[in-house]
């Protein structure tokens, strides 16, 4: 993690006032003032997302896992709305502003996904009472699946000049997606254990990311966690 306040996600990038864009270019606003990162009073929420990611996700893969003979993951409902849902879903929505198109992204998605896996997990939405055919759902829960490992990859592709910490876990994420989706197509107990095995190493590199992140924001930090930032590229 850099030493500086800049936010990982942003990788130094500076806002500058209209007034300050106008004397620089003889009163002409450059064509990419409407694109640029504003400046914000919002702290930082990228560590409010990542450990709510990370938490929801690591109750999920110890369930796909089977751990202590657990076969159903209903518990993890709760999480997943208010956890891995809403408080992503904030997230994103307060990193828009802050001019963080990559993490508004990821967040709300993500928040959005945790949400419709809850409710498809509810037994009053009628989803999951829908399909008389158990082969006929989990062929739907997998195409469901590969959706998500599609939107994940294209994710870890935005990734690849942010930093280690993200390549690292959106590399682990789609894998993670793709296992669980043949798990349900493949009817394949050991992918879905496979997905889960590696679900849980994705959660702890989201905690570590997230760390990383709510450390850098003190201004007096016990310790710094880096996570491979590129360095920015001067044209």
């Amino acid at each position: 993690m850099a030493a500086h306040n800049d936010d990982i996600e942003k990788g130094g990038i500076h806002a500058i006032t209209p007034q300050q864009a106008l004397g620089q270019n003889n009163g002409v606003l450059p064509a990419s003032y409407g694109q640029a990162v504003r400046p914000s009073r919002i702290g930082n929420p990228g560590a409010l997302g990542l450990f709510s990611f990370a938490s929801t996700t690591f109750m999920l893969s110890l369930y796909n896992l089977q751990t202590r003979g657990i076969t159903h993951p209903n518990v993890v409902v709760g999480m997943a709305i208010f956890c891995g849902g809403l408080a992503q879903l904030l997230a994103g929505m307060w990193e828009f502003p802050r001019g963080n198109v990559f993490g508004g992204t990821a967040f709300t998605s993500y928040g959005a996904f945790w949400m419709s896996y809850a409710t498809i997990l509810i037994p009053s939405s009628g989803i999951v009472s829908a399909f008389t055919d158990p082969k006929e759902l989990s062929s739907g829960l997998g195409i469901y699946l590969v959706a998500w490992t599609m939107v994940t990859f294209f994710l870890l592709i935005a990734t690849l000049r942010k930093n280690v910490g993200f390549i690292a876990l959106f590399a682990c994420l789609t894998i993670t997606f793709a296992l669980l989706a043949a798990g349900e197509l493949a009817a394949s107990v050991n992918s879905t254990k496979a997905g889960g095995a590696l679900g849980v190493i994705t959660a702890f590199i989201a905690y570590y990311v997230g760390l990383s992140e709510l450390l850098s924001a003190e201004d007096m930090v016990v310790v710094n966690l880096p996570i491979g930032v590129f360095p920015k590229r001067v044209d």
